[in-house]
């Protein structure tokens, strides 16, 4: 946190009007700017006397603002530090609302002009604060700043910590919605963190039900971006997108079927149901930048997971040939490809043509794959139950053999007289 050293006797609040105003008129002449500086400095004073913080803060950013690209980065951090230290004079929350809100608007109103120092002024704004929704506030137009700055680097590092800033703004669904959504924009920036996109972007469509109607007509945007960039991730072969409310209004969309229609491919089906798909709509990848290659490369992997899936847990080369659609020379390639991919664990029995699988992944984690978990974790119980039970009568009659031993010798210590 920043503290502020007096360095004159001059109120630090009107020196700052008083620095900001004489560079913004300095090009005047002395006849027109000495009056507007006399001028702001006496409503500076003004709002000084009576106790106006919010006001006075207006006035500061705006002259603030007025000179930000003629003044060096330290004089503007030094500048907005003193802006930023009249939130600790604000009592009423209602006015402690309005003053952020008029401090960050203003600092992220030109983010192409220091945009790195303006985010750091927003951090330590936020970090005067006290009032939960004053910080949900800022960090909001931090993430605003962040994108249209492009500094989008020095803020992915606090997605970390979302869950618990979570809990400590406390914030409604609404928030929640702009938060994450915002999140997945600023993700988005980042090629190598589409994963994390996704998964900000899910989090935004589990926020709509079946009972929000006007949200759901707006989510419908996202919902497609989200499908597309599951379907288009090379490294992402997992989602839960397929029954949210806010995904699966896209299937009785005229628009949008077809979209809802390739995610359930990729999520439930296998190769031949995508080139059925791709058949019957040939210009549909091409329109959402997808490319039928990759498309291809995913769902032979999809398929062969779904292969693996099979409870027997073994697999003919022949099924694997047939399903992927490939030569019989290159099933042992998508073979090693999988298990690169973590998809699959298994061992390859080249004698017999079959592949061992002893562990696959899910391709979505959904209600049925819940109730599967809970069986094993049911079964397991009942196996660690069993075990426990095992072995504590093992014990008990361990310790009877062990007392009868005992009585059989203490019987033959005994001197007959």
């Amino acid at each position: 946190m920043t503290t502020i050293v007096p360095t004159s006797e001059e109120d630090p609040f009107l020196a700052v009007v008083r620095f900001t105003s004489q560079l913004a008129w300095a090009d005047a002449g002395p006849e027109a700017a000495e009056p507007e500086i006399n001028r702001l400095c006496k409503e500076a004073e003004e709002s000084i006397g009576a106790g106006k913080s919010l006001e006075l803060a207006t006035l500061m950013v705006t002259s603030a603002e007025l000179v930000s690209s003629k003044i060096s980065e330290k004089d503007l951090e030094c500048t907005y530090t003193i802006i930023c230290s009249l939130v600790k004079n604000v009592k009423s929350p209602e006015e402690l609302l309005e003053m952020v809100k008029v401090i960050s608007s203003k600092v992220a109103q030109q983010p192409s002009d220091k945009a790195s120092l303006r985010l750091k002024i927003l951090f330590n704004l936020y970090n005067l604060l006290d009032h939960p929704y004053a910080r949900f506030q800022v960090y909001m137009k931090a993430l605003t700043l962040a994108v249209d700055g492009k500094v989008t680097e020095y803020i992915v590092s606090s997605f970390k910590k979302i869950d618990n800033f979570l809990k400590e703004w406390n914030i409604d669904i609404k928030d929640q919605r702009e938060l994450f959504l915002a999140i997945a924009n600023v993700l988005k920036e980042n090629k190598s963190l589409v994963k994390e996109s996704l998964t900000f972007l899910t989090k935004y469509l589990a926020t709509f039900s079946n009972e929000d109607a006007q949200g759901l007509d707006e989510a419908k945007e996202e919902a497609v971006r989200a499908v597309i960039e599951f379907v288009k991730a090379s490294s992402i072969f997992q989602c839960d997108l397929l029954d949210l409310p806010a995904v699966a209004q896209l299937e009785k969309d005229a628009k949008y079927a077809p979209v809802y229609q390739l995610l359930k491919i990729f999520l439930t089906q296998r190769l031949n149901a995508y080139t059925e798909f791709q058949n019957a709509n040939s210009d549909f990848l091409q329109s959402h930048g997808l490319v039928d290659e990759d498309c291809l490369t995913k769902m032979r992997l999809l398929s062969l997971v779904d292969l693996a899936s099979d409870e027997s847990g073994k697999i003919p080369y022949a099924s694997i040939k047939d399903t992927l659609e490939v030569n019989e020379e290159e099933v042992e390639l998508w073979i090693v490809r999988a298990i690169t991919a973590k998809l699959i664990d298994c061992k390859m029995d080249q004698m017999n043509q079959v592949v061992i699988v002893s562990r696959c992944s899910e391709r979505e984690f959904g209600t049925k794959q819940w109730q599967s978990l809970r069986t094993k974790l049911a079964t397991w119980r009942d196996n660690i139950s069993n075990i426990i039970t095992t072995i504590e009568s093992n014990k008990v009659t361990e310790e009877g053999s062990q007392a009868s031993s005992s009585s059989a010798v203490a019987i033959q210590g005994l001197t007959v007289r």
